[in-house]
């Protein structure tokens, strides 16, 4: 692999992010608030702040790496070659609207198509969570700290989490009320910050039927770096999106695997 990136560049990236993200967070007036069509969804909103976030971001990725594609949520796909950069710019719109902080900046990047670094920020809880391709780290009010997922769990103590039930029952046929019953307990809503609190041990098993790559590929390398495992329903990789399992461990995700897919 060519060599990659140096972990600073994704935190001026965020930096970035976050001084156009928090002029609107919470921001009754000038959003600039328009829905975009989504199967399955009345209000599927984009906000001025995100079209803004993912044009710098867009701008200074360009000038740093002129020769790598980019992906993102707001402005499609550019470029060619092995490295793919992949933005999204506010992940969880709908609580950046409610003033929920559970949003934030999305930015990873893939080598021939399989994520190898990512970044999330969360800007008003001042939080970043990334993975350098090596190790998982997050840093915040509580200082700079390795992200480790839970090992060791038994699916009747783990913790589930999905954003929406929405997207689960647009897939057909799927067996969430049977894994949400063998749980310890089921929570919803917590968008980008659900997967990065499964990398720091806190939630047990992600379930996400309906996303797109920039909705997950940033956030791979974090928690396999932090010791979990992200796969599609089938089992392979989840850079494509789709219906997506993240788990803590292995062996875990093994046993949701056999609910949600019990004739596979």
């Amino acid at each position: 692999m060519s060599s990659l990136p140096d972990i600073h560049f994704f935190h001026q990236l965020a930096a970035l992010s976050e001084d156009i993200t928090l002029k609107s967070y919470r921001q009754r007036a000038n959003l600039g608030v328009s829905n975009k069509p989504k199967e399955g969804f009345r209000f599927d909103p984009v906000t001025d702040a995100d079209r803004a976030t993912e044009k710098s971001l867009r701008k200074h990725i360009a000038a740093q790496f002129p020769d790598h594609a980019i992906m993102g949520e707001e402005f499609g796909n550019v470029g060619h070659g092995d490295f793919q950069w992949v933005i999204d710019p506010i992940d969880g719109t709908r609580p950046f609207l409610c003033g929920l902080p559970v949003w934030g900046t999305l930015i990873g990047l893939t080598h021939k198509g399989r994520a190898v670094m990512g970044m999330m920020s969360q800007p008003f809880t001042r939080e970043r969570f990334w993975s350098d391709g090596d190790n998982a780290w997050t840093c915040g009010p509580l200082g700079e700290i390795r992200l480790r997922t839970r090992q060791n769990i038994q699916l009747d103590q783990a913790i589930l989490h999905a954003t929406a039930p929405e997207s689960i029952a647009l897939h057909a046929g799927n067996h969430f009320a049977d894994l949400s019953r063998q749980v310890l307990m089921t929570r919803y809503g917590g968008e980008c910050y659900a997967m990065a609190m499964l990398a720091a041990g806190f939630i047990d098993i992600c379930v996400e039927y309906s996303m797109q790559p920039y909705d997950i590929v940033p956030l791979i390398p974090i928690i396999e770096a932090a010791g979990g495992i992200v796969t599609t329903l089938e089992g392979g990789r989840a850079e494509n999106g789709g219906a997506i399992v993240a788990c803590g461990s292995a062996a875990l995700h093994a046993d949701v695997l056999r609910i949600l897919t019990p004739l596979r």
